[in-house]
């Protein structure tokens, strides 16, 4: 998974492990970050991240490291029922100060790429809120919008619109 030729020097892809958990709440500590996930409180947090971190026992996340320290993640979450194997819903963060540079574009053709070969994966889909700039870099992955649903996140009496989308990757 180790790159060569990136935006950054100095990248190293892995897979997540237990470790990155502090890196992951740092990150999602920030209110700006924070607006396109669904958790608010504290304890919301926490338990997003206990789930996120959890799936790296799957070996289905990866970690991107700039300098041997981690700037950005994805994890895909691996479907339990032999009937939903063949799709699975991922998220990604990247650090902020890391975005633009290209670097969850790698990260998104590495986690595709694992969940092709690693996992038999078809189709990967997301979720995604109205107004997040991700939106652009998913469309030019080949994400394609395929549903809505209105007024999904409240936040100081402002609502926004959950957007689902998908690739097929076979």
């Amino acid at each position: 998974m180790n790159r060569q030729k990136t935006p950054l020097s100095h990248l190293n892809f892995r897979l997540t492990d237990r470790s990155d958990a502090p890196y992951l709440t740092k990150w999602l500590s920030d209110p700006e970050v924070l607006h396109w996930f669904p958790m608010l409180t504290q304890p919301e947090v926490a338990d997003a991240i206990r789930i996120w971190i959890g799936y790296s026992h799957f070996g289905s996340g990866i970690t991107v490291e700039h300098n041997n320290v981690p700037c950005a993640m994805a994890t895909l979450y691996i479907q339990a029922y032999e009937k939903l194997k063949h799709t699975c819903l991922f998220s990604i963060i990247v650090q902020k100060d890391k975005r633009g540079c290209g670097i969850g574009h790698l990260l998104m053709e590495d986690l595709m790429k694992l969940a092709q070969e690693k996992f038999n994966i078809s189709i990967l889909h997301l979720e995604v809120y109205e107004g997040n700039p991700a939106r652009k870099m998913y469309a030019k992955l080949g994400f394609v919008e395929f549903g809505r649903q209105e007024r999904f996140i409240k936040e100081k009496n402002t609502y926004l619109a959950k957007v689902f989308m998908q690739k097929r990757l076979i």
